[in-house]
């Protein structure tokens, strides 16, 4: 250790200022904290009665504030720490009986001043000099506090808690269903999750918080039988009062501390009744009544004539029930008018709904609602939609079988991509579009164009196998799904084309294999939230406990749906949903994404997606990625979870892009058509590159390849 030179400065111990210690003291969390350790401080150290007078009366206060803010806040969620502050108010009541039952006992023998003056006045206003009196006072308190409004308010809060996780599973579908049917936003959703949430934990808090009450209302009758007991023995044996006098003394000094507590105990209770029994309600206490209360006029009508009646009762005095019943027979013509007058506004606007022209009526002038309704009608879109120019309206005309061939085509393509993948795709569409050239479709999948191409009704299209153009006399072109060279010739060629070994095509397949490109290209954005919602249903009737255990505890039915749509968009097919939902199970939970899902759920369907691209021989073909560009891949991964993505240098990029190129070149040169192999980390990534040059790649990562499919390499990157 290194001593300091004598002269050099010492660092000196600096004393907080006032000043640093109030503003340490203004921070919430600190305040709040000094607060519940001074309450297990008055637990144990001894108090002077001017500070247990302060006490109580903050105690009073506290209890106050806690009852206005349960009358006047709009739904019960607004006072969700009530159960917290049950707890500080429960433990401050219990302290302070405490400190009083100390000072009671050690100075009771001095007077009835001994405990402090709000317990003097307390016991004196009540007793009024008979301790009985106040004994019995305080045995009915006890009693309203402990049988009547505890236990009614909890077991409203156990029955709400119960009702509340119910429901819970059924709101959060709700939820999600309005979310994927566009009627709210993403915000929106989770500011209802949210309140959801926050709901059940309430309702289940306060069946818990009712608790603290019960137990105080308990302990305050053994407090007040120990005070009483214990003071009259050390009065009598220690400090030599007569009985009588220890009896006075001590009895108004327990019966004082048991209502000083008791009545906040009593206040917290009540306004605990009002905020549980006020779920389901909005608004304040105060409107919430009245207009119920005054919501059937007929109801105070017949209660002011039942305490007119009660006037005339002989015995029974006159003048109070008259004026109640002429008060209330006020408030009935005051509803039944302000009743009348809603109704007669209801009938006026549904006979102006009935008028055209007038206002209120559809086409009325400052009627938005009803003048927007077409606007509303025409916003309706189609999921998918194939537009036919007129030239080539003639593929739909109905043959003498009542059915045409692009129809029935269209038809067998839907149920061959459900058994492919695994849903149902939407109807689609076929209407034609004047302003469209007459050889020209076009495919749109909600209302966007997804795809379009050029055919001619009359002729063929024929292609050469070996992507060479053909010198039939025709019009060349392309061919619309692969782009490959093709050629339109007349029906009287056809024998010709034949001979050369040719493809001959007609063009309602034409457009049914565009068709079908352009549907398993877009197939993610067609699994709509109802669509999934079928599926789940659908499932038998063992496999619907599954669905239980997962949808909403673990995932949403939107999480399910993106999790689907992720494997559609690599054309991996969902027909195996019970496979997919035991993965979904396995990993599903807090801080998962679906990226994370979907690429477990893609191991568990390893021999699925292994099996649907096996080569000719049997062999699963590999087209590996080398180390270098695993260790580039992974060096070029940037943050975490969501937020993980790829941050890779432009020309590295285009390096790489060659490379695939290159390598699938050399692949279909050798007659093979291989998968590209990554490590799990990068797969994801790796795809989203790739399928912006060949979407048709299949990029599997080393997890997703089956122990029992036999492997061939075919090249390296």
């Amino acid at each position: 250790m290194t001593d300091l030179p004598n002269n050099a400065a010492r660092p000196a111990f600096k004393i907080p200022s006032v000043g640093s210690v109030l503003d340490i003291m203004r921070s919430g969390d600190i305040a709040l904290a000094v607060g519940v350790m001074g309450l297990i401080v008055i637990l144990i150290v001894p108090l002077p009665p001017l500070l247990v007078d302060g006490l109580l009366a903050i105690s009073i206060v506290f209890s106050v504030m806690i009852l206005m803010t349960a009358l006047f806040i709009q739904k019960p969620l607004e006072f969700s720490s009530f159960p917290t502050v049950l707890l500080i108010a429960t433990m401050l009541r219990l302290g302070l009986n405490l400190a009083t039952t100390r000072l009671i006992l050690s100075e009771g023998h001095n007077g009835t001043a001994a405990a402090g003056h709000v317990i003097e006045a307390f016991g004196n206003f009540v007793t009024r000099g008979n301790f009985v009196i106040g004994v019995v006072i305080f045995i009915i308190l006890v009693i309203v506090n402990f049988i009547v409004i505890t236990k009614g308010s909890g077991r409203i809060a156990e029955v709400a808690a119960r009702f509340s996780l119910d429901a819970m599973p059924g709101k959060q579908m709700a939820i999600d269903a309005d979310l994927s049917a566009g009627l709210i936003d993403e915000d929106s959703a989770k500011k209802r999750r949210a309140e959801l949430e926050g709901e059940s934990a309430f309702f289940g808090n306060m069946d818990g918080a009712s608790k603290f009450v019960r137990g105080d209302a308990i302990a305050g009758l053994i407090i007040t039988f120990i005070n009483v007991s214990a003071g009259m023995l050390i009065g009598m044996m220690q400090e030599g009062l007569s009985f009588q006098e220890a009896g006075n003394v001590y009895t108004l000094l327990t019966i004082g501390d048991g209502l000083v507590s008791q009545i906040p105990a009593l206040i917290v209770s009540t306004a605990a009744g009002i905020l549980v029994s006020k779920s389901g309600v909005t608004g304040s206490a105060d409107k919430a009544l009245s207009a119920q209360f005054t919501g059937y006029p007929r109801a105070l009508g017949m209660s002011s004539a039942v305490m007119v009646a009660l006037a005339f009762m002989p015995g029974m005095p006159f003048i109070p029930f008259v004026a109640l019943a002429g008060g209330v027979g006020y408030l009935a013509w005051r509803a039944a008018v302000a009743k009348d007058a809603r109704k007669a506004e209801e009938d006026i606007q549904k006979a102006a709904k009935a008028q055209p022209g007038m206002p209120g009526a559809p086409g009325a002038p400052g009627n938005a609602a009803n003048s927007e309704a077409p606007i509303t009608d025409s916003l309706k879109i189609d999921e998918l939609k194939l537009e036919l120019g007129y030239g080539l309206l003639s593929l739909v005309k109905e043959d003498e079988n009542g059915s045409d061939r692009l129809t029935e085509q269209i038809k067998a393509l839907r149920r061959q991509l459900a058994v492919e993948l695994g849903f149902v795709m939407p109807p689609v569409r076929i209407l034609d579009n004047m302003q469209l050239e007459p050889n020209v479709y076009k495919v749109r999948i909600k209302e966007v164009e997804a795809g379009a191409g050029e055919i001619y009704a009359n002729q063929l299209m024929v292609m050469d196998p070996y992507g060479n153009q053909i010198d039939l006399p025709g019009t060349h072109t392309t061919e619309p799904t692969f782009g490959l060279p093709a050629t339109w010739i007349e029906p009287a060629l056809r024998d010709e084309a034949e001979l050369r070994g040719l493809s001959i095509i007609d063009p309602s397949t034409v457009i049914s294999t565009h068709l079908t490109e352009v549907l398993k290209g877009n197939v993610s954005d067609l699994l709509s939230y109802a669509n999934v919602q079928s599926l789940l249903s659908g499932l038998p009737k063992e496999q619907q406990k599954l669905v239980e255990d997962i949808v909403p505890g673990l995932i949403s039915v939107s999480g399910v749906q993106r999790v689907l749509q992720a494997l559609l968009a690599e054309r991996i097919s969902i027909r195996d949903l019970s496979t997919i939902l035991e993965g979904i199970a396995e990993i599903a939970g807090p801080g998962r994404t679906v990226q994370m899902i979907a690429e477990h759920v893609r191991s568990r369907l390893a021999r699925q997606i292994c099996a649907a691209n096996l080569g000719p021989d049997g062999n699963l073909p590999l087209l590996t990625l080398s180390p270098t560009w695993e260790r580039d891949f992974a060096e070029a991964m940037v943050g975490d979870g969501e937020n993980r993505h790829l941050a890779m240098a432009p020309s590295k990029l285009q390096q790489f892009i060659a490379g695939i190129q290159q390598g699938y070149e050399r692949a279909a040169q050798a007659g093979e058509l291989p998968v590209l192999i990554t490590s799990p980390s990068i797969r994801p990534h790796v795809r989203s590159i790739i399928e912006r040059f060949r979407p048709q790649t299949v990029v599997m990562s080393q997890n997703e390849v089956h122990p029992r499919i036999r492997l061939k390499t075919v090249g390296s990157i």
